[in-house]
């Protein structure tokens, strides 16, 4: 908190409600075999392939925020518990491309039915998923994850 604040400061709040969240959905999910980072990987992994994509583990990285090694990590265990393959793009070797098994679409359909279920929960208090003060939410939110980050002075 800062000294010129009464309360606590947004980012100390955004940094709290990430934190909650992303407890609830890792407890939510767990029963499945998967992690909050797992389930943030196959979950978009799902909403990409239904789009027709085939991404590879660097588009994924970008699409969901995560740094492309710790993809990698997390694409490694999931193809090791059977939900994803990971194979050679024939465009560009250096690049891996993912895709769900038939096991990653079953239990990916299942864990993003728990965390609806969750979310819905979660947004009890704004009227629910649907409700007005939760779209307001959601477009506050993406307005600010959509400002850049300022390079660091090591990156200079």
């Amino acid at each position: 908190m800062s000294k010129g604040s009464p309360g606590p400061t947004p980012g100390f709040l955004v940094w709290r409600l990430a934190n909650k969240w992303r407890v609830a959905v890792d407890r939510a999910v767990a029963p499945l075999g998967l992690t909050h980072a797992q389930y943030s990987l196959v979950a978009s992994l799902h909403g990409m392939q239904r789009a027709g994509e085939r991404p590879s583990q660097r588009q994924l990285a970008d699409h969901t925020g995560l740094e492309a090694l710790y993809v990698s990590k997390l694409a490694r265990a999931l193809e090791s518990a059977g939900l994803i393959e990971r194979t050679r793009d024939p465009r560009d070797p250096r690049a891996v491309q993912l895709a769900l098994t038939r096991q990653g679409q079953t239990i990916t359909r299942q864990a993003i039915a728990v965390v609806q279920e969750l979310h819905q929960q979660l947004l009890e208090p704004l009227g629910g998923l649907d409700a007005p003060r939760t779209g307001v939410f959601t477009e506050e939110l993406t307005t600010l994850l959509d400002v850049p980050l300022a390079p660091s002075s090591a990156d200079q």
